[in-house]
C-alpha cells in the first residue's frame, strides 16, 4: 500500500484514532476545561438569620452542614429539579465596566431553588423563569464580583469541583420503618445522583430522592449499623461502612469518608 503522507499529518492522525478508540474524554467536561463559561445572570439578596437556614435543597442549617453564605439560589434550567443541589460554581461578572469588578470571581454551592414567577415575562421581572440561566447570591458574594447597585448583572458560570473540610454527613430523620438520609458536605462533583444504604444485617439496598438532596426508603433498619453508597453525577462512588452505629436515633449525624477533591 502506498503511503505519501508527511509525518506531522500521520502522527496526528494517529493521535486522534488512539483518543477516540480508547475514550480518553473528561467524563465531566465542565470539571477539567478552564474556558468552557456559559453565559447567565446574577441578582443578590441581603441575608437575615432566616435566609441562611433551610433553602430547597433540604441542607437545613447552612453553617452547620458545610456550606455558610456561599451559596447560590438556581433559576428552573439550572436547578434541574434537585439534581444540582451541592454542585459548586465559579461565577464572575463581564461585559460592564461601569458595575464589575475586573479581575475576580466568586465561588458558591447550590443550595436552593429560584422559583419562576409567571406574572413577569421572562426578559420583564421574571428573572428566574424559563428559559433564563439565573442565580440568586447572598450580597457577601455579589459584592466580590460586582457593585451591588448594579442589582441584576449578566455573568459568565462555570461548574467546578468542590472542595469541603472533614467528610460526607449524613443526617437521619424520619420516623418507623420511614428512613430519610440527608447527605450534605459533599466533596468532588459535589451533587448526589444515587445512593445505597445496608444495615448490618442486610443487604445493600436503593434509597429515592425524596427532595434536594434528601434520600428516602421503607425498611427497619433499627438497631443496625448503617453503611451507605453514593454515587456523585460525573460517576465517582464513595462507599462508607457502618457510618451510623447501631444505637442510632432518628436526627442524629454522622460523618463518614469523603470524595477526593
Amino acid at each position: 500500500m502506498q503511503t505519501n503522507c508527511r509525518l506531522l499529518l500521520c502522527i496526528t492522525f494517529s493521535l486522534s484514532s488512539l483518543l477516540v478508540n480508547s475514550h480518553y474524554f473528561p467524563s465531566n467536561p465542565s470539571f477539567t476545561s478552564q474556558s468552557d463559561w456559559k453565559h447567565a445572570r446574577a441578582t443578590y439578596y441581603a441575608a437575615a438569620d432566616i435566609d441562611v437556614v433551610g433553602g430547597a435543597c433540604g441542607y437545613g442549617d447552612l453553617e452547620k452542614n458545610g456550606y455558610g453564605k456561599a451559596t447560590a439560589g438556581l433559576s428552573t434550567v439550572l436547578y434541574e429539579k434537585g439534581q444540582i443541589c451541592g454542585a459548586c460554581f465559579e461565577i464572575r461578572c463581564v461585559e460592564d465596566l461601569r458595575w464589575c469588578i475586573p479581575g475576580t470571581s466568586t465561588i458558591v454551592t447550590a443550595t436552593n431553588f429560584c422559583a419562576p414567577n409567571y406574572g413577569f415575562e421572562a426578559d420583564g421581572g421574571g428573572q428566574c423563569n424559563p428559559p433564563n440561566s439565573h442565580f440568586v447570591l447572598p450580597i457577601e458574594s455579589f459584592e466580590k464580583i460586582a457593585i451591588w447597585k448594579a442589582s441584576n448583572m449578566p455573568v459568565q458560570y462555570r461548574r467546578i469541583r468542590c472542595r469541603k473540610e472533614g467528610g460526607v454527613r449524613f443526617t437521619i430523620g424520619g420516623a418507623g420503618i420511614f428512613v430519610s438520609v440527608l447527605i450534605s458536605n459533599v466533596a468532588g462533583a459535589g451533587d448526589v445522583a444515587a445512593v445505597k444504604i445496608k444495615g448490618s444485617r442486610t443487604g445493600w439496598f436503593p434509597m429515592g430522592r425524596n427532595w434536594g438532596q434528601n434520600w428516602h426508603i421503607n425498611a427497619d433498619l433499627k438497631k443496625q449499623a448503617l453503611s451507605f453508597e453514593i454515587t456523585s453525577s460525573d460517576g465517582a462512588t464513595l462507599t462508607a461502612y457502618n457510618v451510623a452505629p447501631k444505637d442510632w436515633e432518628f436526627g442524629q449525624s454522622f460523618e463518614g469518608k469523603q470524595f477526593d477533591s
